[in-house]
């Protein structure tokens, strides 16, 4: 069993910047990849972005440009730098993996104002 906490969500003003943080409670190394999610009210669970084991990147085309995602083996965590936030940017911010079963984590609000 894997835990995964999400931590940095919080407001921010329009235009401004977020670093959310994924912890894994063992080795994120073994997963071939981490992922971060949002569901904004009233809309499904989107993908945000990915990385793969390996460091390969991928983004969902609205967030290209202004997410980046990382990763710290070491200490098993995985990031995500938000800048140019948006208010349509709003919303619950979930870390995700795969080994055999699915590991969500509680999710981090992210409230951008306009």
């Amino acid at each position: 069993q894997v835990q995964l906490v999400e931590s940095g969500g919080g407001l921010v003003q329009a235009g401004g910047s977020l670093v959310l943080s994924c912890t894994a409670s063992r080795s994120i190394f073994s997963f071939s990849a981490m992922s971060w999610y949002r569901q904004a009210p009233g809309k499904q669970r989107e993908l945000v972005a990915r990385i793969t084991s390996a460091g390969n990147t991928y983004y969902t085309d609205s967030m290209k440009g202004r997410f980046t995602i990382s990763r710290d083996n070491a200490k098993n965590t995985v990031y995500l730098q938000m800048n140019s936030l948006k208010p349509e940017d709003t919303a619950v911010y979930y870390c995700y993996s795969w080994d055999r079963i699915d590991y969500w984590g509680q999710g981090t609000q992210v409230t951008v104002s306009s």
